[in-house]
């Protein structure tokens, strides 16, 4: 059960960032909006900065990327074009080690240069899938561009081309991120309080 004060005001940034209880886990503050909002301008001046001469295509993986690539199309100022595919890897707090698709890219990527948007890479295994995917699509490029990254528990051969911020291999939740299905629409991101 996601538990917080009910009295607190949502928009007083001091509420935002105390240690919350989400399900039978407790997180505690670990990167503002702020940050994460400047990683996130960063990034998307980079990308543009290299595909201002094309339309590339970002492809999200649902359900976590939707605050990221939300953010990021905000910042993003050329044209682009966005596509959306579901899978799975992850029970609890961790990752099962297989990737099920549940709902392919609708889209046709013939040609295209395709920027996969990961809200976070960890040990790999969900974005292996995801790559194998669209390398059977015909695409002209595939890049890889990640909010967060574990290089800790990465454990892939894959190059990761933009990375907005690197974390070490702890549980984080927010900003899109969820613990069993809570937490996602926090807009700061927190990580899992260890026992001391």
């Amino acid at each position: 059960m996601f538990s917080f004060d009910a009295s607190l005001n949502f928009m007083d940034e001091s509420y935002l960032m105390h240690e919350i209880k989400i399900h039978d886990k407790v997180f505690i503050p670990y990167i503002t909006f702020e940050e994460i909002d400047y990683a996130i301008k960063r990034m998307a001046n980079t990308i543009y900065e290299e595909h201002k001469n094309d339309v590339p295509v970002f492809v999200g993986v649902l359900n976590g990327v939707v605050m990221f690539m939300s953010d990021f199309l905000k910042r993003y100022p050329g044209e682009c074009e966005i596509s959306f595919l579901k899978l799975k890897s992850y029970e609890g707090t961790e990752s099962t080690g297989k990737v099920e698709i549940v709902m392919d890219i609708p889209m046709d990527l013939t040609g295209r240069h395709v920027i996969i948007m990961e809200d976070i890479i960890d040990t790999g295994n969900t974005l292996q899938e995801l790559y194998r995917i669209l390398d059977t699509k015909n695409t002209k490029s595939i890049k890889i561009a990640t909010l967060l990254y574990k290089p800790e528990a990465y454990k892939k051969n894959l190059n990761i081309d933009l990375i907005a911020l690197t974390i070490p291999d702890k549980f984080v939740v927010g900003y899109g991120l969820d613990y069993d299905g809570l937490g996602r629409n926090l807009p700061d991101i927190y990580q899992i309080k260890t026992e001391e």
